[in-house]
């Protein structure tokens, strides 16, 4: 069975999305970082499938098939699998929708053979993940940027066992965790 990652990026204050208004670039000087940037390629390149909400979708749809680099070969190379109640143009190649009951779709997609499922990109869908106990590893990325509000990506009580750190030049942090035992 493979395990589901969850990818998420929080503010130094704990918000997995910042508030109204302000732009969702989680990452100080994310390019000039290379070390980061390979590190993510790593990630992203690890996964048998790369899962995610609409709105992320559309996001990402829009902007990784135009994009060069290990990053975006990952992206577009690597099946897709959206989660969507609603209809979805799907115009990004490899792509999959899922539109029944999270728990259920989850369960099908760990069952499948293959690498781990890297779900990422949407704080709606990561809030639904971790609500419904689907995530068996946590890699959650810190920027050195504190947003004062925005949505969490905890909203109970979750206990986490960390098992690594990786700290970067530019001050992000890429913190792996599981669930508590």
């Amino acid at each position: 069975m493979r395990p589901l990652i969850l990818r998420h990026s929080l503010s130094l204050d704990g918000y997995g999305a910042p508030p109204e208004g302000v732009p969702d670039d989680f990452f100080v000087e994310y390019d000039e970082d290379e070390e980061f940037v390979a590190h993510m390629a790593g990630v992203l390149g690890s996964a048998g499938v790369h899962a995610m909400g609409s709105t992320a979708y559309r996001e990402m749809a829009g902007h990784w098939p135009f994009q060069d680099g290990p990053e975006a070969d990952a992206m577009n190379r690597i099946p897709k699998v959206v989660f969507s109640r609603s209809p979805i143009d799907t115009p990004w190649e490899t792509t999959t929708v899922c539109s029944g009951n999270l728990a259920d779709e989850v369960a099908a997609l760990k069952a499948q053979d293959g690498g781990p499922i890297l779900a990422h990109g949407g704080v709606r869908l990561a809030q639904a993940l971790v609500r419904e106990d689907l995530v068996d590893e946590y890699h959650l990325l810190i920027s050195p940027i504190a947003h004062g509000g925005g949505r969490p990506l905890f909203t109970g009580f979750t206990r986490l066992t960390l098992v690594d750190v990786k700290s970067f030049p530019r001050g992000n942090l890429a913190l792996t965790y599981t669930r508590a035992q």
